[in-house]
């Protein structure tokens, strides 16, 4: 009964009794005053031309009807939309203008999807609002009121009027407009040479500036990192620059313009493609370095959404205004030229809902305040992405051997770190930002951003595939994409990120309610992609991200990545085994795969099969590699067992209690399933490493498992095309060595 009344009154309060003065007048906050008449003071026209259309709110203090209107309004649609013809009668405009940019779709967002856009009735719990302000630090949708809305709204305007009066004095806000990156960016009219050239796709990368230690950036075209960079706020809106700063100093930093955030920043806000796969992450104790990519990305697409949104807003501004020669001018000229086909501009792809929910939170953090004083669905979202039951702990049990003992096997603190909270792989969430709202699960077509995993957006294309009335044409229009934590991806199935990547910015198949008139001329030639900025962060690289990046990351601004010297892993195996190194040849890289299996079939199986002794574990990065050694050790009648990705736990189970009695000589053992499962195997007397990891903390894991057995030996095969994984492991110096060498068998001891 308790928490009933507490839900039914939670929309009632009442309103703060304004001071009053013996004149009768209104008395503000002595600092309010202060800032209201400084911001009246001589303004600058070009100041006041370019200041954000929600900062130019005037501060009227609501009436007594107003606050019984805004007190039935958190209560009820009717008593809420009296209040806003109230407002709109005082302000003189009519009920079929629209101010928020939401409510116009003037990106060409459709209609809603009921099948897709989150109820009322899901949004966030009144007893749960404790617990989500103390995780995302914000206000939970409607929980406060419009009064509250209104004040922080009046409050945040005339600090944002204060601070682009001193950072953009003398007219430069209006220059820094005309020169900034995303407009340079956007208003670039490609040729048909350029066209040409980057169809060709040969990059090359002829500058290089010094990175991290033992890292540097190389990219395309001229080299534009410096480390001074002298616009205003480094490229970012007033308000956006200002609040992360803030948040930077809030949180210790010492120098803003020599931190990682803003050095990455000044990457993305080039809008080149970006490709930095060798970002230690947040799981690694790499906190510092993760949050700090990540904080950049977010403020580049934030600052991305809110210019799009200025734009439109202006020019809209400006067709209302002159309705009798928009028209012409929009036929005459490219200033009106400012739609995609769809709304969302920004796509962000991550392997895991606990990785999303981390992302998103950061995201929240990191909007201005005057862009969130409502977070729809917070509580949802909160609910579907940072809970969740616990990662599988079957295999954390005992684990019993044949003498009755048994011991618990222990997770490395990566795999907590990683998997803890909600690692599901499926899921996508829409977020549309309105002038003073942010609005998790939205529809796709009225979105701004999209946050989802691979296989969340694989199924939707599938479902489009299958049924006429479904499509992804809300993937149309996306101009920044990022997929971050691309190791984890890999891990899972990277097939679908190439599927997802070739069906952005295709040509929609609807209209979906876009302004043809208003569209840009490259986006009608169906020269998008060329626009579109990919940025690749993970942990490492192999060649499914190299294709990905030079195939299809197509950005006409060019190309920079991270290429960094590795100093290996093997002062990381504890014990004293023998690792014996064997280098096959392959003439291609397609080809490999078949030479790697002769090589073994002729060259290690025979010494297998003669021998009497078991306990060969046989380590395999990948599935298909799994399934073509399978079926050989089925061919040759052999004695094995299988622990892989896709194995049931009874069969695993069972396959280590065989392999450690010996009943079976040999066990198959792939790469995902020791990430995800991080299997202590017991019995092992002979190592050989079919194909090496592709994350390098896994070649210790595995060679020290060794431990106790009589030869302590491991035999690994690689060839030429195996560098960007022997690199991790060995060294980049040992790497380049072995694969260079006359000797095609090296020891490490």
């Amino acid at each position: 009964m308790a928490k009933r009344n507490r839900q039914k009154h939670a929309g009632f309060k009442n309103p703060k009794t304004p001071e009053i003065s013996e004149d009768g007048e209104i008395v503000r906050k002595k600092h309010k005053v202060e800032e209201h008449t400084s911001q009246r003071i001589s303004p600058d026209p070009a100041e006041l031309s370019n200041v954000d259309s929600d900062d130019e709110a005037v501060f009227k203090e609501p009436s007594a009807y107003d606050n019984l209107l805004v007190t039935l309004g958190s209560g009820g649609k009717y008593f809420s939309d009296a209040y806003r013809r109230r407002q709109r009668e005082e302000e003189g405009k009519s009920d079929s203008e629209e101010n928020e940019y939401d409510d116009s779709d003037s990106l060409g967002g459709s209609g809603w999807d009921d099948s897709e856009r989150g109820s009322d009735d899901e949004s966030p719990k009144i007893d749960a609002r404790e617990s989500i302000i103390e995780k995302f630090g914000v206000v939970v949708a409607g929980e406060e009121g419009e009064v509250a809305e209104m004040e922080n709204d009046r409050d945040t305007s005339e600090s944002e009027q204060e601070h682009e009066s001193q950072v953009h004095s003398n007219g430069a806000v209006e220059a820094s407009e005309c020169v900034s990156s995303y407009s340079m960016h956007l208003g670039h009219q490609i040729s048909k040479g350029e066209i040409d050239e980057l169809s060709k796709k040969r990059w090359k990368y002829k500058w290089e500036v010094s990175a991290a230690e033992n890292c540097k950036w190389v990219g395309t075209g001229e080299s534009f990192i410096r480390d001074d960079n002298l616009k205003p706020g480094y490229g970012l809106k007033p308000s956006l620059y200002r609040h992360w700063l803030n948040i930077y100093e809030t949180s210790e930093g010492s120098d803003f313009h020599t931190s990682k955030e803003r050095l990455f920043f000044s990457l993305c806000d080039s809008y080149r493609d970006i490709l930095n796969c060798s970002k230690r992450p947040f799981y690694h104790k790499g906190h510092g370095e993760d949050s700090s990519t990540m904080d950049a990305y977010i403020m580049h697409s934030l600052n991305h959404i809110f210019r799009t949104r200025d734009l439109v807003t202006q020019n809209d501004t400006k067709m209302a205004k002159h309705k009798e020669t928009a028209n012409d001018e929009i036929l005459s000229g490219g200033g009106f030229l400012d739609h995609g086909f769809t709304r969302p501009k920004v796509l962000i792809l991550l392997p895991l809902r606990n990785i999303a929910f981390r992302v998103v939170k950061r995201l929240i953090q990191l909007t201005p305040s005057n862009h969130k004083v409502n977070v729809e669905y917070l509580g949802r979202f909160s609910d579907d992405f940072g809970a969740g039951e616990a990662h599988d702990n079957e295999d954390d049990e005992v684990f019993q051997d044949v003498r009755g003992s048994g011991q618990k096997s222990s997770k490395p603190t990566d795999f907590r770190a990683l998997f803890d909270g909600n690692p599901d792989d499926h899921f996508m969430v829409g977020i549309k930002f309105t002038r003073k709202s942010m609005k998790l699960y939205s529809d796709f077509y009225t979105s701004d951003m999209i946050v989802a995993s691979p296989l969340g957006l694989i199924t939707k294309i599938g479902e489009a595939e299958r049924e006429k009335d479904k499509d992804v044409d809300y993937l149309s229009s996306i101009e920044i994409l990022i997929i971050d934590h691309a190791d984890i991806i890999a891990m899972q199935n990277w097939s679908h990120v190439n599927t997802v990547v070739e069906q952005l910015n295709c040509l929609p198949s609807k209209q979906h309610g876009m302004d043809v008139m208003r569209m840009r001329q490259w986006y009608l030639d169906g020269y998008a992609r060329f626009y579109r900025q990919s940025i690749v962060l993970g942990y490492f690289l192999n060649p499914d991200m190299n294709a990905l990046f030079n195939q299809h990351c197509l950005n006409y601004e060019g190309k920079v990545k991270l290429v960094c010297e590795y100093k290996g892993v093997l002062p990381k195996v504890l014990i004293q085994a023998r690792q014996i190194y064997e280098r096959f040849d392959a003439d291609s890289i397609s080809e490999a795969d078949d030479a790697r299996l002769e090589y073994f079939t002729k060259k290690v199986f025979p010494k297998i099969k003669d021998s009497i002794q078991g306990g060969i574990m046989l380590f395999i990065s990948s599935y298909f590699e799994f399934v073509r050694i399978r079926n050989f050790l089925k061919s040759q009648n052999a004695s094995f067992c299988l622990l892989g990705e896709y194995t049931k736990q009874s069969d695993i189970s069972r396959s280590r209690v065989w392999f450690f009695e010996g009943r079976k000589k040999i066990m198959l053992y792939t790469e995902r399933a020791h990430f995800y499962h991080r299997y202590k195997i017991r019995g092992i007397q002979n190592l050989i490493i079919y194909s090496l990891p592709e994350r390098k903390e896994l070649y210790p894991e595995i060679v020290n498992m060794l431990e106790g057995s009589h030869g302590m030996t491991s035999t690994v095969l690689f060839s030429r095309f195996d560098q960007l994984r022997l690199e991790r492991i060995v060294g980049s110096t040992a790497a380049k060595r072995m694969i260079t060498s006359e000797k095609s068998v090296f020891a490490f001891c």
